[in-house]
């Protein structure tokens, strides 16, 4: 891991830009705060500056509580070689939302599953680099989306021991047999109007979830309406299975 840039924000988290091997990340440390501290995965969507003022803010509020935080580009995002197959699902979905046709098994999958295949071992390496540095130590939470990328790294990373999957994306259905051998704690936020998202998918999903623990949080809106006070609740959630 190379520290590309390093800046002191003004509530006073450090915020370090890096490159691990030619993925792009970003590390969230408190300079004053306890160390090593408890590491939170931001997950997103994809697009490290196009997500940045969500995910700083979500960073931010985390370190502020106890916690480093980091993120890395998804593969075919940002500044990383595009896939054209991902483009075209991409397309297919887009298409077919348009003409309010049923979105098939099909281009979930092929929209999907690659993405998670190279994600999830991505996230695996970079923890394996963030876990080296004496501010940061275990156990690891994950808190986002996209959440078949979360659900899959819950299943296969033993690190990571508790998850906060945000709802809003399409799920295929190997996701689901995943999600039936998660066993960490988890909690799932699902905007109950979001336009982008099958509601009822992310309700059978949450489900199939395998863990003991697991509480499902519906807020009314759209996508990117998720109530402030969620982030307390993130963090208080962190907070019983990290420290």
């Amino acid at each position: 891991m190379r520290v590309i840039s390093e800046q002191q924000l003004d509530d006073g988290v450090l915020e370090r830009r890096f490159i691990l091997g030619d993925i792009p990340g970003i590390l969230w440390t408190s300079p004053s705060g306890p160390a090593p501290a408890p590491l939170i995965l931001v997950g997103h969507p994809g697009g490290l500056n196009r997500m940045y003022p969500r995910m700083a803010g979500r960073a931010r509020h985390a370190v502020a509580e106890g916690f480093a935080a980091a993120t890395i580009e998804l593969p075919g995002s940002g500044d990383r070689p595009p896939s054209p197959d991902a483009e075209q699902a991409r397309a297919d979905l887009r298409g077919a939302l348009a003409a309010g046709e049923p979105v098939t098994d099909d281009i979930v999958d092929r929209l999907v599953l690659p993405l998670a295949d190279q994600a999830v071992p991505e996230w695996q390496t970079a923890l394996d680099s963030l876990l080296a540095l004496p501010e940061i130590e275990g156990p690891v939470g994950y808190s986002g989306g996209i959440i078949s990328i979360g659900v899959r790294l819950a299943m296969v990373e033993p690190r990571v021991t508790a998850a906060v999957l945000f709802a809003g994306s399409f799920v295929p259905r190997v996701i689901f047999e995943d999600a039936r051998q998660v066993t960490v704690p988890v909690q799932v936020l699902l905007q109950w109007d979001d336009e982008n998202n099958d509601r009822q998918q992310a309700l059978d999903l949450f489900d199939a979830l395998g863990s003991t623990e697991k509480t499902l949080h519906a807020n009314m809106g759209g996508h990117t309406g998720v109530p402030a006070f969620e982030g307390d609740s993130a963090n208080r959630f962190f907070a019983r299975h990290l420290k």
